[in-house]
């Protein structure tokens, strides 16, 4: 029997680097839809927020911020457990990492078969993968709802705003600025990979982050969003997405449709409207089925292992 691989193995394709400077203190690491990282750089030391899939990618980040500053990259943010954001962790020898203690939670529960899981949907992502170093990467810092960091004069605050791509989410704000880092909570022209997600909950975290009238937004995937026309356009593209797919399979999985029927009819709707964006049809068969879990049985996200990827990608793709 032959395994329909996921579509992302197929992925090869080298994204080009993009280093955005938002403000005196604030920088964005894109590439074309691959995972984001965010740079805040204070009075007196740096914070890195996600830190790419690996420690030789890190090294990448690390290059262009010694191009802007010799300040110490004392702290690394986690805006969620997944390891395509975390696991390049060990590169920039924080003094702390920080993240909120749902998702210390979620890295205690399920971060061993996280890991397993995307290296084997998602080989490009994890570039000299075996410079990882054993085990996970662990908070030093957890935090529940708020926290305030002084980078000198300037303001950090690391928010969790409510549950949407992960029960952990967590964004970074610096209000004097105006700037968001919102993790995977916001994609721009990339598709909310959303297996481990709270539908229900999501369009009102987003409410919470447009409620802070952020100026500029550093998505977790996508290009910088730098007006309020663009971070109102990446927040109203995000919400549009979670919505569709949750009200589709919502209606199917009233109507007693099974998984396969409920996704393809889903995937159909939503193709002509979304299935230009960045790992569309990777992120689908995930998305749909975590919506149909919400919607029938299972209110909190079920652990993917390599094994759940691979025989769910065969009922639905195979």
């Amino acid at each position: 029997m032959s395994t329909k691989t996921f579509a992302s193995a197929a992925d090869l394709e080298v994204k080009k680097v993009s280093f955005d400077k938002l403000s005196e203190h604030a920088y964005a690491y894109t590439a074309e839809g691959d995972p984001n990282t965010g740079i805040i750089i204070g009075d007196d030391a740096v914070m890195v927020i996600d830190t790419q899939a690996t420690p030789v990618m890190a090294q990448d980040v690390i290059r262009r911020i010694r191009e802007v500053t010799d300040k110490p990259i004392k702290y690394v943010t986690l805006s969620h457990y997944h390891a395509v954001r975390v696991l390049g962790a060990s590169a920039y020898q924080p003094e702390h990492i920080i993240a909120s203690q749902d998702t210390y939670d979620l890295i205690v529960e399920r971060g061993e078969f996280d890991k397993a899981s995307e290296i084997g949907r998602f080989p490009r992502l994890f570039q000299n993968v075996e410079s990882v170093p054993e085990g996970l990467t662990w908070p030093t810092i957890t935090f529940t709802g708020k926290m305030t960091l002084w980078l000198g004069k300037l303001e950090v605050q690391i928010l969790q705003l409510g549950r949407g791509h992960t029960k952990g989410d967590t964004v970074v704000w610096l209000p004097q600025e105006k700037i968001l880092f919102s993790g995977d909570l916001v994609e721009f022209d990339a598709t909310p990979y959303a297996g481990d997600a709270y539908f229900k909950d999501w369009p009102q975290t987003l409410d919470a982050i447009a409620a802070l009238q952020p100026e500029k937004l550093v998505p977790g995937r996508g290009a910088a969003l730098q007006t309020p026309e663009q971070v109102q356009a990446g927040l109203a593209g995000t919400r549009e997405f979670i919505s569709d797919v949750y009200a589709s399979v919502q209606a199917g999985a009233a109507a007693g449709q099974d998984l396969r029927k409920v996704y393809e009819e889903t995937f159909a709707k939503l193709q002509p409207k979304y299935g230009h964006w960045v790992i569309f049809n990777h992120c689908m068969p995930f998305d749909v089925t975590r919506a149909y879990d919400e919607a029938t049985q299972f209110p909190d996200p079920r652990i993917w292992t390599a094994e759940r990827d691979v025989a769910m990608w065969q009922a639905l793709e195979g």
